[in-house]
């Protein structure tokens, strides 16, 4: 038989992994690791945020149990984007993910944090759910097990791709999704484990023209399962007080819309819409209950870090929007964020700096012990020192938020913008609309009713926040 050689790429990766020690690898017991990610969920839907009836048992376990970061923010209020920026711990502009279209072929060029722990020999990673950076279902670089919905999917009766092969479910969306989630939790596991839970559920089914835009967004339906039906039915719908904000400071709201209404009382989301939200919630509540339980069963549950969270915001009537939440008012950007790890936080710890959706992926490496060299450059940074006792004195007092027009959505189409979000202020550029800048005082006005831009008591601030926007990387 003829010798066997090995080519001179394998031998100089052969010689380099034996001959250097691997980046990730540290002392002491690694974590395990789950990221369980909503779609479309406010920040204030949860029992533990003091939602007044939904009832979220598991979830707000992992705050009780953990922290809650109380200001959490997506910094691109869309899908596709902030999924990217939540893998990745970098802005839009610079992973390149820039709207809901088809990019499926670039995100198979993304490095994302599970890719990283996958690399480092170190860790078993999975990903469950919808990837929704594209419509290609197939794995992606750095997952040893793979489940995905072809685009947004459907909420019953998914087909998926597991581990390679597309396979037809029956049942609720959700209910299938948490069952592969703990299979892949009780399989066996020869090291520890990164688990990427990413739902379907809270997002409505649309009905979509063939170049994808929406045909009618108030018909947007929440399907929850059918055991969830009839909850919340007699519940009385909490409603912010800017539902009733007139939108005289808010001229690119007030832009006629051919085949729309004008923005209103009436525009906004129904009741009946936001029961079947809290409706679609309770299934994924059921599933955060199983991976509990299955984690409990292999003595892992300590030893697991569980990280909460959700892809951006949704509208309930607030300045009469309801589907449309790209825009960047408070409740399109807010998010949920919810870390349980006993080893490092202290039960019901409550978080207030601000915390962005780009800070997951550095949390997540410096929680495992993961160093790559080179050393990924990141947006983000870790919240570790946040959710120890050792809080940095210096911490950011302001944030980035993008958004990149798209033609989904008729209302907020041409309506691309820039903005920053202090402590205090928020600053919106919209980058196609002139003269209709907005600036709020979220001190004095936290429903944003009252746009300063033109006030003359508020130039200092608006001075400053346009100095960071012009001096923004990239």
């Amino acid at each position: 038989m003829p010798k066997k050689t090995i080519p001179l790429f394998s031998l100089v990766i052969l010689v380099a992994t034996l001959t250097f020690p691997d980046p990730c690898r540290g002392d002491g017991e690694k974590p395990n690791f789950i990221v369980i990610l909503v779609d479309d969920l406010r920040w204030d839907e949860l029992g533990c945020t003091g939602h007044p009836f939904v009832h979220t048992p598991h979830i707000d376990r992992i705050a009780n149990e953990g922290a809650r970061f109380r200001n959490a923010f997506a910094t691109t209020p869309l899908c596709s984007p902030h999924r990217a920026c939540l893998l990745t711990g970098l802005y839009t502009r610079h992973h390149g993910i820039l709207d809901n279209t088809n990019r499926s072929e670039q995100s198979h060029q993304l490095l994302t944090f599970p890719r990283l722990l996958h690399e480092s020999g170190d860790y078993e990673t999975g990903y469950v759910g919808k990837w929704h950076m594209g419509n290609d279902p197939s794995a992606r670089p750095g997952f040893d097990y793979w489940v995905s919905l072809k685009g947004q999917g459907t909420s019953f009766d998914p087909e998926l791709n597991v581990n390679g092969e597309m396979e037809k479910f029956s049942g609720h969306t959700t209910d299938v999704l948490n069952r592969k989630a703990v299979e892949f939790v009780e399989s066996a596991h020869a090291k520890p484990f990164c688990l990427y839970i990413a739902h379907k559920a809270l997002h409505p089914e649309l009905v979509q023209r063939d170049d994808g835009s929406i045909t009618d967004p108030s018909a947007a339906k929440f399907l929850p399962a059918k055991r969830h039906e009839t909850l919340y039915a007699q519940d009385a719908i909490p409603r912010r007080l800017n539902v009733i904000d007139d939108l005289k400071g808010k001229p690119a709201l007030l832009r006629p819309v051919e085949g729309l209404p004008p923005l209103g009382r009436t525009t906004g989301t129904s009741d009946e819409t936001i029961r079947d939200r809290l409706r679609m919630l309770a299934g994924i509540d059921d599933g955060v209950g199983q991976l509990f339980a299955a984690l409990e069963k292999l003595g892992q549950l300590d030893n697991t870090v569980i990280l909460f969270t959700s892809d951006h915001g949704y509208w309930y009537g607030e300045h009469g929007l309801s589907v449309e939440r790209r825009l960047a008012y408070e409740e399109g950007i807010r998010i949920p964020l919810l870390v349980r790890y006993p080893r490092l936080v202290e039960k019901g710890k409550l978080v207030d700096p601000l915390a962005l959706g780009i800070d997951l992926a550095p949390t997540v490496l410096e929680l495992a012990g993961c160093h790559p060299d080179p050393a990924p450059t990141f947006d983000g940074r870790s919240l570790v020192p946040l959710l120890g006792d050792d809080t940095p004195a210096a911490w950011r007092d302001s944030f980035f938020i993008e958004y990149n027009s798209d033609t989904v959505f008729p209302r907020v189409n041409r309506m691309g913008y820039r903005a920053v979000r202090s402590e205090r202020w928020k600053y919106i550029h919209y980058l196609d609309l002139e003269g209709m800048d907005e600036l709020y005082d979220l001190l004095r006005d936290p429903y944003e009713m009252e746009n300063r831009i033109d006030d003359p008591g508020a130039r200092p601030a608006i001075e400053q926040l346009r100095a960071k926007l012009e001096n923004w990387d990239g």
